[in-house]
């Protein structure tokens, strides 16, 4: 009987990004789940802060060459992968010079506060997709987490549904800790228009508060499951979460209970 596979779109990674909880929780997962008799992969951006040297990067060519474009504007996209030690995963970083440069001014390591973190989140939903399509790998579960990886399902479901690599998956969404210092741009929803977006998905999010919640929802609104992994989550995104009516796991504690999260994926 084949394994089934999971893929994980990770925010962040350890150790190819500084020590916290949602790092260390990105890589308990594909590694705990290898081990229960998954084939796994992974996704996350190659923030400024990942070593290409240390951790063994390399360039791979017939996955990178594409051109994106955001707003009228061209985005190369550059494909990188390493392996997960001692694990041997494979985890691939999408990378653009315009979108994923370490800056001085960054918050935290994903550079939350920046101000086009919208057209970061739209350029690496889109990359991941087109990368993951060149893979032809399907995946039987799809694991975003964070808010960078939150416009994944919904390009999943609305533009890439139909391919065959995403059309039998279950998407799952986890909701991390954010700073979220500077507002997500309303532009975001005219962007998301020119990407083809039916508007009736999006617009009534349009107009609401600009904080980082708008990303969340739209994840939470495309997920089959969504998980809670940040313990000071706001009230009225919880109350968001629980009207959903979707399954969740309530794992804000960011607890590495591999039983937990394999029973969570099973169920869905």
């Amino acid at each position: 009987m084949a394994k089934e596979r999971i893929l994980f779109i990770s925010q962040e990674i350890a150790p190819y990004v500084p020590a916290n909880q949602a790092s260390a929780l990105g890589k308990f997962l594909p590694v705990s789940m290898q081990d229960k008799g998954f084939e796994v992969r992974t996704f996350m951006p190659k923030f400024g802060a990942v070593n290409e040297r240390r951790n063994q990067l390399h360039e791979v060519i017939r996955l990178s060459g594409i051109n994106i474009n955001i707003d009228d504007n061209d985005h190369p996209l550059i494909i990188k992968v390493a392996s997960l030690q001692p694990s041997r995963i494979q985890v691939y970083f999408i990378d653009n010079d315009d979108y994923f440069q370490k800056s001085a001014s960054d918050a935290d390591t994903a550079g939350s506060n920046r101000k086009d973190n919208d057209e970061r989140a739209i350029f690496f939903a889109r990359g991941t997709m087109e990368t993951a399509k060149k893979l032809r790998w399907e995946p039987n579960y799809i694991h975003c987490s964070g808010w960078i990886t939150s416009l994944a399902p919904l390009y999943i479901k609305k533009i890439y549904g139909d391919d065959i690599s995403f059309k039998n998956s279950k998407i799952i969404f986890s909701i991390l800790p954010s700073q979220g210092l500077e507002p997500i741009d309303q532009k975001i929803f005219n962007k998301l228009k020119d990407e083809g977006l039916p508007q009736k998905d999006i617009k009534k999010h349009s107009g609401k508060e600009n904080n980082y919640d708008v990303l969340n929802r739209l994840g939470i609104d495309f997920a089959d499951a969504v998980i809670i992994n940040d313990p000071d989550i706001n009230p009225d995104l919880l109350e968001y979460v629980k009207k959903s009516g979707k399954p969740v796991l309530m794992a804000e504690d960011m607890a590495l209970d591999a039983d937990k999260y394999f029973e969570f994926y099973k169920s869905i």
